[in-house]
């Protein structure tokens, strides 16, 4: 190349040079790609296997990208089952909508709060005579659940043999099916978030006067960003990020026509 150039009349090799630099300025700037992973969790994450979530993840991960130039949020298909792994192995480097009860016992990982909170309730069939009392006692009552998830009444352990012999438990990859065999009346409960009941009423009115919801809740909790120590964001960076989508207004935008609410971060 060199070589080349000095053949070249003076200004003409100057025009070749500066162009060269031009071209190689982009890759210098290019933002750093941060693999977020995503378990289908509705109304949070929606399917991503499919190559087109719908869900409040893409929504956060568009707002995040627009928000600065630095790094570029992608979104990479996991499972409840396989994401905890994925992210200890490197394939993802953060986690969002998560919880230290949820697998992640042993797991290298830092936290942001994302101020964010939501609550898992029961659901049985609306029945004459049937109150809020029917969710006092799990014991004799078939459940329909979601596999790999962790619920609070079974101690977080989502092992599917161990929730089919102590709960009498069917597991399902699909709420709407959970929910179906509910209203059939194959099985006496189920359990969804909050958040998955408000879209589920909003999109589907016909089923709030069927189903009865319990004001016991099976667990409560913040949301949290799980952050891959040496990964290319730090926890930092990532926590400026959501205080800056909540300072202007877009965190509550895209989460509050879900009731999922906004909560001062835990210390």
């Amino acid at each position: 190349m060199c070589a080349a150039l000095k053949c070249l009349p003076m200004w003409m090799a100057r025009s070749v040079l500066l162009t060269l630099g031009l071209t190689l300025i982009p890759s210098a700037w290019a933002a750093q790609e941060v693999r977020v992973g995503a378990a289908h969790f509705p109304p949070y994450i929606v399917r991503p296997e499919r190559g087109s979530d719908t869900g409040l993840l893409q929504q956060l991960l568009t707002a995040m990208n627009q928000l600065q130039n630095d790094y570029h949020f992608t979104l990479v298909p996991t499972s409840m089952a396989r994401r905890v792994r994925d992210f200890d192995q490197g394939r993802v480097d953060l986690m969002l909508f998560e919880s230290s009860n949820w697998g992640w016992k042993g797991i290298d990982y830092e936290s942001v709060d994302l101020g964010l909170a939501d609550s898992e309730v029961f659901v049985a069939k609306q029945q004459p005579g049937r109150d809020q009392s029917y969710f006092d006692d799990l014991k004799g009552k078939r459940l329909a659940l979601f596999t790999g998830y962790h619920y609070a009444f079974a101690n977080f352990n989502p092992s599917p043999a161990y929730l089919a012999s102590n709960f009498d438990a069917t597991l399902t990859y699909s709420h709407e099916s959970n929910l179906q065999m509910v209203l059939r009346g194959r099985v006496d409960m189920t359990l969804m978030t909050c958040s998955f009941l408000t879209d589920l009423f909003k999109h589907n009115p016909q089923y709030k006067p069927r189903i009865l919801v319990s004001k016991r809740l099976d667990q409560s909790y913040h949301h949290y960003a799980f952050v891959r120590p040496n990964g290319p964001i730090k926890t930092e960076e990532v926590a400026q990020l959501i205080k800056t989508l909540r300072d202007n207004g877009q965190l509550k935008a895209i989460f509050a026509p879900y009731n999922i609410e906004m909560v001062a971060g835990e210390s």
